[in-house]
């Protein structure tokens, strides 16, 4: 079926290019969002044989990166004395609640040990260390 246009063209073809360019918008936009998914702190974690979920909605992580760095929930922590002062506010509102400890395979177990020690003393004992599964 041919129209006619207002100058008395007739035209046969329909123009897409309108709609192909909100396909390609919304393939951009399905790319960057199912990319954007933030895992937390890319650590390099030691393996072990048997590693039982420890994850619950209340969890708190703490991260430990190859070069000490210190993080809560993907969240940077300056010193120990901060991750203190973290820890007692989720405390005071929270009572107790599971911490798990991912430390870099390659971090100085000091590092480790000084954080271990720091929720010994603020009398948290739920605790897990986050280990890879021992592939086989």
């Amino acid at each position: 079926m041919s129209k006619v246009q207002d100058d008395g063209a007739v035209y046969d073809d329909i123009n897409i290019t309108p709609m192909l360019d909100l396909s390609y918008v919304l393939l951009v936009i399905f790319i960057l969002m199912t990319t954007a998914s933030v895992q937390g702190i890319k650590v390099n974690l030691p393996k072990a044989s048997n590693t039982p979920s420890l994850a619950k909605p209340s969890t708190k992580a703490i991260t430990i990166t190859q070069n000490g760095a210190l993080y809560l929930d993907a969240f940077p922590v300056a010193s120990l004395q901060e991750l203190e002062s973290r820890l007692i506010a989720y405390k005071a509102s929270l009572k107790e609640f599971p911490i798990v400890v991912k430390g870099d395979s390659t971090v100085q177990y000091e590092k480790v040990v000084e954080v271990l020690d720091l929720l010994g003393k603020l009398e948290l004992t739920q605790i897990g260390l986050v280990t890879q599964r021992l592939v086989k």
